[in-house]
């Protein structure tokens, strides 16, 4: 970007480390992409902060020289937002990664954003607690708080925005603010936190987050439940829905799906609809509810029903289901893979999930339907090859008709992804009324611009 200083990283590096700024080539590499199809652009310098205060000269310095500043956690999302557009500054928080305070008797915990979720947890099992939001990927806190990532158990626990109690961000000039407190409920002024979280890093740089955390369930069981078509899968988990049983996580995965899977892991799965399912509970009510939920699966048309109570069984039936972004790409080397999502009502979710399927087989494209339809949220892959105009084409118009669909029902055209780069010529359809209000915030919250720009609007 024109107008950045020759004497960047030597500026940065007098805020931070000598060794905690770097142009080498492959860390910029590393920095201008993430897990998403879009077009990796290279940032100018890399910068590792270790503290908020690290944090807020870095911004309070581009700011003042109108450089772009991008946060970037591992890279795990999926709608390029942490892509660096107009080059700048790459803030990687992997060093910011304490876990500054478990508070067990209040079931919070603060961290830093570079905090990942399997380090999170591993700290929590201790105090008997675990922090629920799983989006799959190991991501930081930092960035499933920035996407307001969900995943397989929202269902039960909810989206991130219903975890963060209290953010600490540095704003776009360097200052800091706290968005909340520690208390589980307040009517005091706008809800800032929930704001900030979503936000994709366009209104400021976390650098604490506090988070609600829960008690590890006495009992956990996993199940699997097979149906001759995805109608009755997704009326299947509507039903245990609508009978109030315990239920934790419930994964639709299409026949195609399986299918990869199968030629992936070397397993033998039925290539059809399946729910891969999960209760928490304790052992009492929990053998009641899966033996409840086998007979509301099997009046849905369910024709085979396994449950695992050992964790080891358990991981290895749920392998199935968070390794199949990996059984599609290592499916089809030399291909570029779209993974998308979008989220409708419950009631519309089957004739969405059916026509997700009719409109990828129409296409000719490889790829298959998943997602956590207990809350109405699903995905689409779609495999393409990025060198060939008419296939990036064709995937951009599958992903368009699912969008259209989602929004005409009265969904998202995001339910957990965010809009990053990926999104945002739906941002209008979606929000057509909302969007200059939108716009109005971000100006004055980061009014140069500089804040992940190009993300969420233009």
């Amino acid at each position: 970007m024109s107008g950045i200083p020759h004497t960047l990283l030597e500026d940065l590096k007098k805020i931070t480390a000598e060794d905690r700024a770097t142009t080498n080539e492959t860390m910029l590499q590393q920095h201008s992409k993430d897990e998403s199809h879009h077009t990796p652009v290279l940032p100018d310098v890399v910068v590792f902060p270790t503290t908020k205060e690290e944090v807020s000269a870095i911004l309070k310095y581009a700011n003042d020289h109108r450089i772009p500043v991008v946060p970037f956690g591992v890279g795990s999302s999926l709608e390029g937002h942490c892509i660096p557009l107009k080059g700048g500054i790459s803030i990687d928080f992997q060093q910011m990664n304490q876990i500054i305070e478990v508070r067990p008797d209040d079931f919070l915990v603060r961290v830093q954003p570079g905090v990942t979720r399997t380090q999170l947890n591993a700290a929590l099992k201790k105090h008997g607690l675990f922090f629920p939001v799983d989006p799959g990927a190991d991501a930081t806190i930092g960035g499933m708080t920035a996407t307001n990532a969900s995943g397989t158990t929202s269902v039960r626990y909810g989206i991130m925005r219903s975890q963060v109690r209290d953010l600490e961000v540095v704003m776009a000039d360097g200052s800091i603010i706290h968005t909340g407190g520690l208390s589980a409920k307040s009517s005091s002024g706008y809800h800032l936190t929930g704001l900030f979280v979503g936000s994709e890093g366009t209104l400021g740089a976390f650098t604490e987050i506090t988070l609600k955390v829960y008690g590890i369930p006495e009992m956990v069981i996993a199940g699997r439940a097979t149906f001759p078509t995805m109608k009755q899968a997704v009326d299947g988990a509507m039903s245990l829905l609508a009978a109030g049983i315990a239920i934790a996580r419930v994964e639709l995965v299409d026949s195609t799906s399986i299918r990869q899977v199968n030629l992936h892991s070397e397993t033998e799965y039925l290539e059809q609809p399946t729910l891969f399912l999960e209760f928490h509970g304790n052992e009492a009510g929990l053998t009641h509810d899966v033996s409840f939920a086998q007979e509301l699966l099997e009046e849905n048309g369910s024709i085979d029903f396994l449950v695992e109570t050992d964790s080891k069984k358990r991981a290895k039936l749920w392998e199935a289901r968070h390794n199949l972004a990996y059984a599609f790409k290592h499916g089809f080397p030399g291909k570029e893979m779209m993974l998308t999502d979008v989220c409708t009502p419950l009631s519309e979710l089957t004739g969405a999930v059916v026509y997700a399927r009719e409109v990828i087989d129409q296409s000719g494209l490889a790829g298959g339907v998943l997602g956590h339809v207990g809350d109405g949220n699903f995905h689409t892959t779609l495999m393409f090859n990025k060198q060939d105009p008419a296939e990036v084409q064709l995937a951009e118009e599958v992903n368009a008709k699912i969008v259209e669909y989602a929004l005409q029902k009265g969904g998202t055209c995001t339910g957990e992804h965010g809009i990053g780069i990926g999104k945002k010529k739906y941002l209008q359809k979606e929000h057509a009324d909302t969007l200059p209000w939108m716009k109005l915030i971000k100006q004055q919250f980061d009014p140069h611009n500089i804040l992940n720009p190009g993300k969420i609007l233009d």
